[in-house]
């Protein structure tokens, strides 16, 4: 039996630390990123950049933490899941533009 290794850490998106963090890469393999560089993110984190964005966008013009940092969609979770507790699960949530048709 397999036991999944869960790394403890600072989420370079959101800052908080003491957090179990993902491998997140800023082009995304689909998108030829497979060995291009990546971010340590919390789970929380992970999870709403890719409720928020499709690949394109994120292959495009989200390619670095500074650029996510800054983008306007993510800007509003960002202020609020920094106030929240590492322990504290959170649910991802789609942006509009996503719903409509999956994009």
């Amino acid at each position: 039996m397999g036991k999944k290794r869960t790394e403890s850490g600072t989420c370079e998106l959101c800052l908080r630390e003491d957090l179990v963090i993902t491998v997140h890469h800023l082009t995304p393999k689909e998108m030829g990123g497979t060995f291009l560089p990546t971010a340590y993110l919390c789970i929380p984190c992970h999870k709403q950049i890719h409720a928020l964005y499709t690949n394109p966008e994120l292959a495009g013009r989200l390619n670095t933490i500074e650029l996510l940092q800054q983008d306007e969609k993510i800007g509003k979770y960002l202020k609020w899941i920094r106030k929240q507790p590492s322990s504290k699960l959170t649910k991802a949530k789609k942006s509009n533009v996503r719903k409509v048709k999956g994009r």
